[in-house]
């Protein structure tokens, strides 16, 4: 089994998917419909509107922490700062973690994304 989609509920369409036009682009998907992007590989990204009254994401809280990509190279990470500032959205400083190059990032709900690349023999995950 593989995974094939991940839903994402945002307290507003309207405010979060200029983010996500922005950013998923740079990071290899493709708009199939309103609210909804493939890698073309069978992966989706789908969004969706919050119920009124919900709680908010909170990054330690119980739930996903963060959504990371894997870049082919530092450029590349450096090219979706810039982009993203370029757009109007927050993109901090690029981070060095021991070799990995890596961008820390927020869509308007505070969800995170994580843009890294990991130089021959560092894991991806640790």
């Amino acid at each position: 089994m593989k995974v094939d989609h991940i839903t994402i509920l945002v307290s507003s369409l309207e405010n979060s998917m200029p983010y996500y036009d922005t950013l998923l682009p740079l990071v290899g998907f493709n708009k199939e419909r309103d609210h909804i992007w493939t890698d073309g590989k069978g992966f989706y990204f789908q969004f969706r509107q919050a119920e009124p009254n919900t709680s908010q994401y909170e990054r330690y809280g119980a739930g996903m922490n963060h959504l990371g990509f894997s870049a082919p190279t530092k450029e590349n990470v450096v090219s979706i700062q810039r982009a993203m500032r370029e757009a109007g959205f927050e993109a901090p400083e690029i981070q060095d973690l021991g070799g990995v190059t890596a961008l820390f990032m927020k869509d308007p709900d505070g969800i995170r994304f994580e843009i890294s690349h990991y130089p021959p023999g560092v894991n991806v995950v640790d």
